[in-house]
């Protein structure tokens, strides 16, 4: 069965679908669900909704990883890209490499070169951090 048919896609681009979620959810407050339009691939929905849940959390941790920059201080687009980031950390639902990858090319092809920059020095602290504590 072709991807179309099943209404899959591949993990790039469900990450995608969940991090506009996430962006238009950050900026509206309503719910993930009523954002969706059509079926929804089932790891961007499962994605963006499991972020949401932790969203607090995750701030805090971005907080903290970000040497005490706020996660509130940085624009809906790169905070998203830093929760979805630091989610698939924590959680490990992918190896580091990958979340770390994942994000930086979001903020690349998202936001600016700047942006990736940034994510990719948070979550590397994140990672380093993680890597210490075991």
């Amino acid at each position: 069965m072709s991807r179309e048919k099943t209404g899959t896609v591949g993990r790039r681009q469900a990450r995608r679908q969940a991090l506009f979620l996430l962006y238009q959810w950050d900026l509206t407050g309503q719910p993930i669900a009523s954002l969706f339009e059509g079926e929804p691939d089932a790891f961007a929905a499962e994605l963006a909704e499991a972020v949401a849940a932790r969203a607090e959390t995750l701030d805090e941790r971005i907080t903290a990883y970000s040497c005490d920059w706020p996660a509130n201080r940085l624009g809906a687009l790169e905070r998203n890209i830093l929760r979805v980031g630091v989610y698939e950390l924590e959680e490990e639902t992918v190896p580091a490499e990958v979340a770390i990858n994942e994000a930086v090319l979001l903020a690349k092809r998202y936001a600016t070169e700047d942006a990736a920059r940034l994510v990719n020095g948070i979550l590397g602290h994140a990672r380093r951090t993680a890597e210490n504590a075991l």
